[in-house]
């Protein structure tokens, strides 16, 4: 999991200089629809996926009222969404899963094999490459001094916990993917503020590559994280310190 957290602190450090709100609002707008489309819900008190996508709606700093916006217009917008996925490798044999939400899936597909050509690569079938991934609840949270941390770790240890770190001013905990409801209802009932939550494809295992190889990878990956129709994608990378320091420079 080192590499999956260090890759997420990158991208939280990268996310607070260049993330363009356009495109964050643009996501977490389509996670609100899609969240009451299969929640069959506009009330987030019944619908718990629609709570975690107002959570992460508040994450990034979505105004109030786009936020209820979003959740006016998800029934009439919901009915067009499909979540797709496509995956394939980038160079040096780097796995890679995306997610899409799209009304779209031509235009979607289109723009994925873009980029896949662009860095000579090659898009797969759909379930190619799902056996290098495990299915994971992944919750952040921001570090409070009103939480005491020995107490904070049983509890969530019985709720599933798989994996806690605490990172800067941000708590990650890991479960499995059956445990992410019991997860979210743990935090809630502790009163505790769930800055984002998601399941994630963690892989198995990570691929290591020289630094510069392992840099083309990263601007493919942002290639592919500015289609508008792109919400996820996930990679084995093994984010060393080389590749770390690189990406700072």
């Amino acid at each position: 999991m080192s590499g999956h957290s260090k890759w997420s602190k990158i991208k939280r450090k990268k996310g607070a200089l260049d993330a363009k709100r356009s495109k964050m609002f643009s996501s977490v707008v389509k996670e609100i629809t899609i969240a009451v489309k299969e929640g069959g819900s506009a009330d987030p008190e019944s619908n718990s996926r629609l709570r975690l996508a107002i959570n992460n709606a508040k994450g990034v700093n979505m105004p109030k009222e786009n936020i209820d916006r979003a959740i006016s217009k998800a029934d009439k917008e919901g009915a067009n969404l499909e979540e797709v996925i496509y995956e394939g490798y980038a160079p040096n044999g780097i796995a890679l899963v995306i997610e899409c939400l799209t009304d779209n899936t031509n235009r979607s597909v289109s723009f994925v094999r873009s980029v896949f050509n662009k860095y000579n690569s090659n898009l797969g079938k759909t379930g190619s490459l799902s056996f290098l991934f495990e299915s994971k609840g992944v919750f952040t949270i921001p570090l409070s001094d009103k939480i005491n941390m020995d107490d904070f770790e049983l509890e969530i240890i019985d709720a599933g916990a798989q994996d806690f770190e605490v990172d800067d001013s941000v708590i990650t905990i890991t479960t499995a993917k059956e445990d992410f409801g019991n997860m979210q209802k743990k935090l809630d009932s502790m009163g505790i503020q769930i800055q984002h939550a998601s399941l994630q494809r963690i892989p198995n295992e990570t691929k290591i590559i020289e630094a510069d190889a392992a840099l083309r990878v990263l601007k493919m990956i942002d290639a592919f994280e500015e289609i508008e129709d792109v919400q996820n994608v996930f990679h084995n990378l093994e984010l060393t310190d080389e590749i770390a320091a690189a990406m700072e420079e």
